[in-house]
């Protein structure tokens, strides 16, 4: 089992950066794909980026290529996810999540290729 806490959200301006975490712990040797998805107000939860524990590879929606970086740290056990140039479209809770599917594959854009999920870190953007 693999478990996963957030950290991170806050209230910002837009324009601001945030950057969140999410600390792993448990069987990570099991989760070779590491996801951020986000759920806004009334909407369904989106992908937003993915990276491969072993090599850092990585992998971004449209909607936030350039102003979102994923990244990691294999000594701490943790992932961030930078945002910069944030916009009030950017308000939602965040998700962190592992996968089982290949970082490569289909699946590690869809949240239903996610089993392990963390309890999510608000981040409200004002105008």
């Amino acid at each position: 089992q693999v478990q996963l806490v957030e950290s991170g959200g806050a209230l910002v301006q837009a324009g601001g950066s945030l950057r969140l975490s999410c600390a792993v712990s448990g069987r990570t040797f099991s989760r070779n794909t590491m996801g951020w998805f986000r759920q806004a107000p009334g909407k369904e939860r989106e992908f937003v980026a993915c990276i491969r524990w072993s090599d850092g590879s990585t992998r971004y929606a449209d909607s936030v290529q350039g102003r979102f970086t994923i990244s990691k740290d294999n000594g701490n056990n943790t992932v961030y996810l930078q945002i910069n140039t944030l916009k009030p479209e950017d308000t939602a809770v965040y998700y962190c999540a592992a996968s089982p599917f290949p970082f490569a594959g289909g699946m590690a854009v869809r949240s239903s290729g996610y089993d392990c999920w963390g309890q999510g870190t608000q981040v409200t953007v004002s105008s």
